[in-house]
């Protein structure tokens, strides 16, 4: 009987932390494309998006579906259901998904990596909702002091940490505070670098000229 209540008072003190919190589980998936993996982590505390995000992985609902909006130096956007099997003269983006409210964090920045919704834009859309389906994975470029500075109001300032990703790592520091972050690259951080080096220019401006297909699926 000692050793019964030893063994649960153990599998108590291993299911927190040393702070005495409960140990948060780690959502994470994988997106294999034409080019190999990335890894991204789920933010927990965009519990609306991480569970959307789940829930169309689980339904196998990317499968197959293309980076069809392409920017080099930029970011690379896809999700889009329609473009399953879409004919390459075919425009995308038009997405047959409900909108989620927004969960914009001030401590998420779009650094290189960095996974975020896509959404209308502020005109059809001053609530900030994001797309059910579509997301976009951060690409960027490095800035500069004086690049940062020039973006900052007297309402919005970078945060040390962001500014020293955006002046190493890399992204797009104008996006911030505009869209719902919620995960990151974590490994395959060079396969962004190689879907946004996609020719594009074709019949549809900014879809690659050869699709980019993803398959993702959620792991431990």
């Amino acid at each position: 009987m000692n050793f019964r209540l030893t063994l649960i008072a153990l599998i108590a003190l291993l299911s927190f932390n040393l702070s005495g919190q409960k140990t948060e589980k780690v959502y994470k998936a994988k997106i294999t494309t034409t080019f190999g993996d990335m890894i991204i982590k789920l933010h927990n505390d965009t519990p609306i998006h991480r569970d959307n995000f789940i829930k169309n992985v689980e339904n196998g609902w990317y499968d197959g579906t293309l980076f069809h909006r392409v920017m080099p130096f930029f970011m690379a956007q896809g999700g889009d259901p329609n473009s399953v099997g879409a004919a390459p003269d075919q425009a995308l983006g038009s997405d047959r998904c409900t909108t989620l409210p927004a969960e914009i964090k001030s401590h998420y920045f779009h650094k290189k990596g960095a996974i975020a919704a896509a959404r209308l834009p502020d005109g059809a859309n001053p609530e900030k909702r994001s797309s059910g389906c579509q997301f976009f994975v951060v690409q960027g470029y490095v800035h500069n002091d004086a690049q940062l500075k020039n973006m900052e109001t007297d309402n919005f300032k970078f945060s040390d940490i962001a500014a020293a990703y955006y002046k190493t790592v890399g992204g797009a520091p104008f996006l911030d505070m505009n869209y719902t972050i919620f995960g990151e690259v974590i490994e395959g951080l060079e396969v962004i670098d190689l879907i946004c080096a996609m020719r594009t220019g074709g019949k549809v401006t900014d879809r690659p000229n050869t699709d980019v297909m993803m398959k993702i699926e959620m792991i431990d």
